[in-house]
């Protein structure tokens, strides 16, 4: 991997750290916008640059959260790695809506299947609202950005995929 885009992908990384302490206030802890740039990093960068931001970026959300869900993170950041790739590939394939909505309901309604053997139906129906609304957060503002971002790639030698 170059230095420069390894340089993007730490900085989408990071940005997922600002984004985690943007919350969501919801009834069992909190949602934040820390996939929006994991998303930035798929749609630019593909599914590995993706699927890493997704998961060190919830890993960090959850850090600066207090760990409510303690070593269940650990599963929850694999689950955001698999949205994420899976978006890049869509994305990449000029299947754009399609990755957005399978993002959504991904994040909000089958991620936290899991859950529900660990922690029962309350908590699934607790915190399903809260995911929604953050998963169509996160994918609008990349949508709305990734469009503009890609160009200034495109143009600019400096920003070049190859380096």
């Amino acid at each position: 991997m170059k230095s420069r885009r390894l340089s993007w992908i730490a900085m989408l990384v990071a940005l997922s750290a600002v984004g985690a302490s943007l919350k969501i206030p919801a009834p069992i802890g909190s949602v934040a916008l820390d996939s929006f740039p994991a998303l930035l990093a798929a749609g630019l960068f593909g599914g590995p640059a993706g699927a890493a931001a997704g998961s060190l970026g919830h890993l960090l959300s959850a850090l600066i959260g207090g760990l409510p869900l303690g070593p269940f993170h650990v599963l929850i950041a694999g689950e955001m790695a698999l949205l994420a790739y899976v978006f890049a590939l869509l994305y990449k394939n000029d299947k754009r809506l399609s990755a957005g909505m399978l993002f959504v309901i991904g994040n909000s309604f089958v991620a936290p299947l899991p859950f529900i053997f660990i922690m029962g139906m309350p908590f699934y129906i607790a915190i399903v609202p809260s995911l929604f609304t953050g998963s169509v957060l996160n994918t609008v503002l990349a949508f709305l950005v990734l469009p503009r971002i890609a160009r200034v790639f495109e143009r600019s030698p400096l920003f070049s995929r190859e380096t």
